[in-house]
């Protein structure tokens, strides 16, 4: 079935024109079936050799917020805390291991074998894309997420990925259903010519 028609404009303002990230949350619990949808369609957004490097940790018990508050910066401690979840974007480095499954039609594992620069490279960039799928998929769920990188992720490591030494961290975010009333303006977003080339 092609998929060549535009979604409708209040999904693409769900998701993109409307979408906010949030600092505070509504008093309202996240549960644990939702976080399976989340996966669930985050997962299906492309990656190069469906390489599926991500790695989550789903913070949801105030002993392990309050263990990822304690690595942040800044104001962000406070607001792992307080959100009904907050997650850890990992990345694994030995990703290639699960492509016999994930990628059978080749032999892509033997791009990576003996190559850690290439697999890094590969693992934070296809980890970031999904960062970037976790992001719209909550919103499609009506969720809301406040991705951040005022963290120590040396320390991120330490507390949730000691006993997988191939995964790191490569951002952090809070979960919930937003609170309207905690936004502020919407920073300003460029014209296309401001940063695009046609060439």
């Amino acid at each position: 079935m092609p998929f060549d028609t535009p979604i409708d404009d209040a999904a693409i303002a769900q998701l993109f024109t409307e979408g906010r990230s949030y600092n505070h949350y509504l008093d309202r619990p996240v549960e644990e079936a939702q976080l399976h949808v989340l996966w669930d369609l985050m997962k299906m957004g492309p990656t190069s050799a469906n390489q599926l490097p991500a790695r989550l940790v789903w913070c949801v018990s105030q002993e392990a917020k309050d263990r990822l508050a304690e690595c942040a910066t800044g104001t962000n401690g406070d607001k792992l805390r307080t959100a009904p979840v907050s997650v850890v974007i990992g990345m694994d480095t030995e990703f290639h291991e699960h492509l016999p499954e994930l990628f059978p039609h080749t032999d892509a594992k033997s791009w990576f074998d003996g190559n850690r620069e290439l697999r890094e490279a590969s693992a934070f960039r296809n980890s970031s894309l999904q960062g970037g799928y976790f992001v719209v998929a909550a919103r499609a769920l009506g969720l809301g997420t406040g991705p951040m990188s005022g963290f120590d992720a040396g320390a991120v490591d330490k507390a949730f990925f000691a006993d997988t030494p191939s995964v790191r961290t490569n951002f952090i975010a809070t979960l919930g259903y937003g609170d309207p009333a905690s936004l502020h303006d919407r920073s300003p977003r460029p014209a296309f010519e401001k940063f695009n080339r046609i060439v």
